[in-house]
């Protein structure tokens, strides 16, 4: 019996270092930043040939439901798993294990996020293709994917690599936490072969991944074993809201991989993906995207002035809003039509908090 491919895109975060454009409306996922595209579609297309489009799955909040089925028309209404409030990527992972476990035992699924450029996209679908083979041929290996470091990042968690390899999967020794600066530097000069970033992705049979949740975190597997008994019957949506909210709020690195890569009964591997890989949190990272002129402003907006102006980025999401700017120099200046920011480039880090201020003193109203 061949074994089945499946594929799950997880859709959820909040976005607040993309304010004002990621908003509870419409979180990041699903603004049409890239050429017109949502991050949501360009994952959902980059699946094209790899997943048959009726084995994808969309993993985001309930309240975000609608949106993202009028915005993915090829996505089938029961291929999206609402979570009734986010409780963090165990339980987002966990939840679709359970529900595919539960109707293919045999189930190997491959887990995204909707955040994430990669490029070129057919070098990463054959690493993918990889992991699924992997995971194919060891039931029993969960396959994260660990994306070459090109500087010393702090956002980051990395993949301690071990000698022992298995094809070009190599066995994980150790998850290691966002380093500050100088250990990150380290691991920088240590180079791939020892040290990989922790991209977030991964393949793993469904089964398995079950039976790590049921030994490392037995609550939780009770929870989703539940839920998943009630998923095809008119209980389901009672089950998920009396039980989801309830669940440890925990990640899967902390809760299933570290403790795995310990495990003698199981085993982790990571498979270098040296591609071109942004994390578009932020709007810097937006702005690697973004086309540029000769003095290095990323432009993102229909219609701009700018005069000895150089290394900004200029955003907006009206077509007949004009952004001008006059001498200016490292900003991020980004205009919708209730809310405008411009914030230091090396400052946006800050963005969630002036994000968490529009809330306490407007409410809703502006984010």
């Amino acid at each position: 019996m061949n074994t089945m491919r499946y594929a799950v895109i997880m859709a959820g975060g909040s976005g607040t270092r993309l304010w004002p454009m990621s908003r509870g409306a419409q979180p990041k996922q699903l603004i049409p930043f890239l050429s017109g595209k949502s991050l949501l579609a360009v994952a959902f297309e980059r699946l094209e040939g790899l997943v048959d489009p009726e084995r994808r799955y969309v993993c985001a909040g309930q309240q975000h439901r609608a949106a993202i089925l009028s915005a993915l028309p090829e996505l089938a209404r029961e291929r999206f798993l609402g979570e009734p409030v986010g409780r963090d990527t165990l339980n987002a992972v966990g939840l679709t294990a359970a529900v595919l476990a539960a109707q293919d035992a045999e189930a190997v699924f491959a887990v995204f996020t909707a955040d994430h450029l990669i490029e070129p996209v057919e070098r990463f679908q054959q690493i993918v293709a990889e992991g699924f083979a992997v995971v194919e041929r060891e039931p029993n290996t969960l396959v994260t994917f660990g994306i070459t470091p090109t500087y010393p990042a702090t956002g980051f968690g990395y993949l301690q690599l071990a000698g022992s390899a298995c094809g070009s999967a190599r066995t994980v020794e150790q998850f290691r936490e966002k380093p500050p600066r100088a250990v990150a530097e380290q691991y920088l000069q240590a180079g791939a072969d020892h040290y990989l970033w922790n991209s977030g992705m991964f393949v793993w049979r469904a089964a398995t991944l079950l039976d790590c949740i049921r030994r490392y975190e037995p609550a939780v597997w009770g929870g989703l074993t539940e839920i998943a008994a009630a998923w095809n019957t008119p209980d389901r949506d009672a089950t998920l809201a009396r039980i989801f909210p309830a669940l440890k709020k925990i990640s899967v690195d902390f809760a299933v991989m570290e403790p795995a890569s310990r495990d003698p009964a199981v085993r982790v591997a990571a498979i270098p993906m040296p591609l071109r890989w942004l994390d578009i949190g932020s709007w810097p990272a937006f702005a690697e995207t973004c086309p540029k002129d000769a003095a290095g402003n990323a432009l993102a907006a229909p219609r701009t002035l700018l005069l000895e102006t150089a290394d900004c980025l200029v955003a907006s999401d009206q077509s007949d809003h004009l952004v001008a700017l006059v001498g200016c120099h490292n900003l991020v200046v980004v205009h919708t039509a209730q809310a405008t920011l411009i914030c230091p480039a090396e400052m946006a880090e800050k963005i969630k908090d002036i994000q968490q201020l529009a809330h306490e003193q407007f409410g809703g109203e502006y984010t």
